[in-house]
């Protein structure tokens, strides 16, 4: 078994020997949290990953010429984001209907 997943008994005895925590006022760092502090670090780390509920975001396929492409990717994390705002830009000054 690993040294990681056994506690020696040297371990157990200056745990023991340390006895409960009183914090005594002079370190902010040292103060242990509040029942609502505690309960907002648990509520955070229950929060899923991925896109939030009721995203309006729908994934699609579509091409686009290579050089575009390349010119959004190359600049860096976000460049899907940078490319919708390029598009939602266009829509302000052009109608998104056929022929125009």
């Amino acid at each position: 078994m690993s040294g990681l997943k056994t506690t020696s008994q040297t371990d157990l005895a200056r745990l023991r020997a340390t006895g409960d925590f009183a914090w005594d006022g002079t370190d902010e760092d040292d103060r242990p949290l509040s029942r609502e502090e505690m309960q907002a670090g648990i509520d955070a780390s229950r929060k899923k990953r991925g896109r939030p509920v009721g995203a309006l975001k729908e994934s699609t396929t579509i091409r686009f010429d290579r050089d575009v492409l390349e010119m959004f990717r190359a600049s860096g994390p976000g460049w899907q984001t940078r490319m919708n705002a390029a598009l939602r830009d266009w829509l302000k000054t052009h109608s998104p209907t056929r022929g125009s």
